[in-house]
């Protein structure tokens, strides 16, 4: 069956299987070039639709109560769970998830939208002690969290749900409204998504939802009533557009090259499985897949040859069958670049594929100066090489110019509190992969991975300012008889 994505402006469809008058872009099944679907595009015009609906909306949603923005936070978490398997075969074909993968996605889409439900149960709005100050005996203060106003949200294609609920939920749950921008690479997807906040009631102009040529949103940036940046995409694309919104609120989640640190005293061969499925798994498109693993030496030739078993084992092909864990590339462009990584390298487990198509891949001992040590992958290769101890480690880690999480298995407390301490990276996962993450936690990075936090919390927190209160009691000659 084919898919059709449209724009949603104002609670209206743009772009529908019929109406010639808009453009449509034919997405294609990077694993087998079969049609999953057309989606439509927009030009300016329809961008400034969008920002002009959220801008109205926002006039009213601003002011809407808790209890009507938990409903429908909840009633999209609901219609989620319904679809769940519809929705998990769609990634699936459109960007090469392998269906465990897609549907782990979609769970985590519907937990996002609850999160953000739950946390307006008690978010926002605190009551501080006057009384510190002698002046205040009387005095009451209360702060409350307010909407920034219209956001923007620009979403990659490898989580096409997940990471633009990351966005939405959040933006939503505070009174913000927001006009997101699809990937070009993952549009049917993300269009889903708004077409589920539709049907679960969400007010028009409070989602609106765009598709279109990433040139068309530059002359629109200067637009005064977009109140925030919330952007996810590649290092130099993020960095250019904080400095163009130099005025405005930023949040940035860039890219990574992960560590996971393996301790003489681990647990060698779950490492060895779980360090594989994340640097191999979706072909390494994540941010947090392990990239570079260092082992203490005295351990170093136990781990490799259990590494190179699991690379040399891992299910490579077709993402819809149910043991696949290393899928296609999104494009032969991206399977050609990281291919190009390889050159000079010494191989040890695995390369190989063709088309879109690689095969996890074993490096070690690369090179400082190698392009593979200082850029990020985002393919399924691993590096792999000694250290003499948990230091030499940390050094290596924090000397990247990337750091969003860094893994340390070890069976020893005090080995992984001294690893949290030295390790300069968003978040340390002790005992798992750097991938592991609860959308319940902060998520971001450090250097040139990032700038601000997401985690819906988080998130919330970025999309509003603090607006303070102080109530002085008139004196008792003024009030009424």
């Amino acid at each position: 069956m084919v898919h059709h994505g449209e724009l949603l402006i104002d609670g209206h469809f743009i772009g529908g299987p019929c109406d010639q008058s808009t453009a449509k872009d034919v997405i294609r099944s990077p694993w087998n070039g079969n049609v999953v679907g057309v989606a439509a595009e927009g030009g300016q015009q329809e961008l400034r639709g969008c920002i002009e609906a959220a801008h109205t909306a926002f006039q009213t949603w601003r002011h809407s109560p808790r209890h009507e923005r938990q409903t429908l936070l909840r009633k999209v978490a609901s219609l989620v769970r319904e679809r769940k398997e519809e929705l998990a075969l769609l990634l699936c074909r459109e960007v090469g998830k392998p269906i465990t993968m897609a549907r782990a996605e979609v769970a985590r889409l519907a937990v996002t939208f609850d999160l953000a439900a739950d946390h307006l149960a008690t978010w926002g709005l605190e009551a501080r002690p006057a009384d510190l100050d002698p002046r205040g005996n009387t005095a009451r203060i209360t702060v409350e969290r307010v909407p920034l106003g219209v956001i923007l949200g620009i979403v990659p294609y490898n989580w096409p749900f997940n990471l633009a609920a990351q966005k939405i939920a959040p933006a939503l749950a505070t009174g913000n409204t927001i006009v997101l921008k699809a990937s070009p690479l993952a549009p049917l997807c993300t269009m889903e998504l708004g077409r589920i906040l539709h049907e679960a009631g969400a007010p028009p102009g409070t989602i609106n939802l765009w598709n279109g040529a990433t040139e068309d949103i530059d002359p629109l940036l200067d637009d005064p009533r977009i109140a925030m940046l919330s952007f996810t995409g590649s290092e130099k694309v993020g960095w250019s557009l904080k400095k163009r919104l130099w005025d405005r609120p930023v949040l940035l989640e860039l890219g990574g090259d992960a560590h996971a640190i393996v301790m003489a005293d681990a647990d060698l061969p779950r490492a060895a499985n779980l360090i594989a499925k994340s640097a191999y798994g979706y072909a390494g498109q994540v941010c947090i897949s392990t990239q570079h693993v260092l082992v203490e030496e005295k351990v170093y030739d136990q781990f490799r040859g259990l590494l190179i078993a699991e690379t040399s084992a891992c299910p490579t092909g077709d993402p819809e069958l149910e043991d696949t864990v290393c899928g296609p590339l999104i494009s032969v462009a991206a399977a050609d670049k990281a291919r190009a990584l390889l050159d000079g390298q010494s191989v040890i487990a695995g390369g190989g594929g063709e088309g879109t198509l690689m095969r996890p891949t074993l490096v070690e001992n690369i090179l400082p100066t190698a392009p593979l040590a200082t850029e990020e992958a985002f393919a399924p290769i691993l590096t792999l090489r000694s250290v003499a101890n948990l230091e030499e480690a940390a050094q290596k880690v924090n000397a990247s110019r990337f750091g969003i999480h860094a893994a340390v298995f070890t069976e020893n407390l005090a080995t992984a509190d001294q690893a949290y301490r030295l390790l300069d990276v968003g978040g340390v996962i002790i005992n798992d992969s750097p991938s592991l993450r609860f959308d319940i936690m902060p998520y971001g990075g450090v250097r040139r991975s990032g700038f601000g936090r997401e985690g819906v919390r988080e998130a919330m927190d970025e999309m509003t300012v603090p607006k303070t209160m102080v109530v002085v009691p008139p004196s008792r000659r003024h009030l009424p008889s």
